[in-house]
């Protein structure tokens, strides 16, 4: 079994490298690096899928795309008893929601955040900064922000009832839920005073050896 990663900075195939650790199973990564100006994907990924974004994993020569698709394929393949719950059980419905939440719903106003923060910021001629810093604002304050807040506050209840997302084991659901909640603590707003359960949930996964091998394959 040959598994490899190609693996972009600061992107999504992250936390593909940490489900990798948590199964135990061997991989190989391949590095790009994005483009310091327009932080997009070199073109290079496109060879290995048409879309050229990351993370893309090949099982064995099987092109797997897609953050969720690739976890599912990967945990039903490699570790469904030890990453997911039981199917059936109310559980593993939980598990499933959660598993596409985390790029269905929680990532897109995380995503028009940070591209209406380029735009205020964004070079421009002197007469259309103000136009643009004003569009860039009122969606902000009347679509994204809000968005945002309710998305945290309702990740935040649910941190209320129980340890992990999708019940009271730790699962890929927990994995794939990473990578919008660190975006979310870096850039738009959770803390520990309006989120104390997310807080607590982040320093959880942080703690995880398999976190830790991960983030030490990355800078390796």
């Amino acid at each position: 079994m040959t598994i490899t990663v190609h693996h972009l900075n600061q992107s999504r195939s992250q936390r593909i490298l940490w489900l990798l650790e948590e199964l135990g199973q061997p991989y190989e990564i391949v590095r790009y690096q994005r483009d310091p100006k327009t932080l997009l994907a070199p073109p290079a990924l496109k060879h290995i899928h048409p879309l050229g974004k990351s993370p893309v994993v090949v099982v064995d020569g099987e092109v797997l795309a897609e953050s969720g698709a690739i976890i599912e394929t990967l945990v039903e393949r490699f570790g469904a008893r030890q990453l997911s719950p039981a199917p059936g059980t109310a559980d593993f419905a939980r598990y499933r929601y959660w598993l596409h939440y985390a790029e269905g719903s929680a990532m897109p106003p995380l995503l028009l955040k940070l591209v209406f923060d380029r735009v205020a910021s964004a070079p421009m001629p002197f007469l259309a900064k103000p136009i643009a810093r004003a569009i860039a604002a009122k969606v902000m304050s009347s679509f994204v922000g809000p968005q945002i807040t309710l998305h945290l506050a309702y990740m935040e209840s649910e941190l209320k009832q129980r340890d992990w997302f999708a019940g009271d084991a730790f699962s890929a659901a927990d994995v794939q839920l990473s990578y919008p909640l660190e975006a979310a603590q870096e850039r738009a707003g959770l803390n520990g005073n309006d989120h104390p359960h997310l807080v607590a949930w982040l320093t959880r996964i942080r703690a995880r050896p398999a976190y830790q091998r991960a983030l030490a394959r990355e800078a390796a």
